[in-house]
């Protein structure tokens, strides 16, 4: 199969100067077939696969519930308070009973 226009790249915006495209990629850039996406930090490779933004932590540390690492901080934030629920099942059992 061909190019669709949805293919592309991601590579470190510190090698952009050193990129060697054949040119066939480069024509294919130019058609729109092809992207090249140079990034700084992997938060905009996270955005750029994931199609939402990674996120930037406040002060606090808390992310924006609908960023990728908001996402992931309320899950493992209903992971971790789950095991503490279990966790305080297991205290409050009886010791003779094993």
């Amino acid at each position: 199969g061909g190019l669709s226009g949805s293919q592309g790249v991601i590579v470190p915006s510190t090698n952009v100067q050193n990129l060697m495209l054949d040119s066939e990629v480069v024509q294919a850039v130019r058609g729109g077939q092809f992207a090249v996406y140079a990034v700084a930090r992997v938060e905009e490779a996270i955005t750029l696969l994931l199609g939402k933004p990674a996120g930037k932590a406040d002060d606090k540390g808390r992310y924006p519930k609908q960023s990728v690492f908001g996402i992931i901080q309320q899950r493992l934030e209903k992971m971790r308070e789950h095991e503490r629920q279990e966790h305080a099942r297991d205290d409050h059992k009886d010791p003779s009973i094993h």
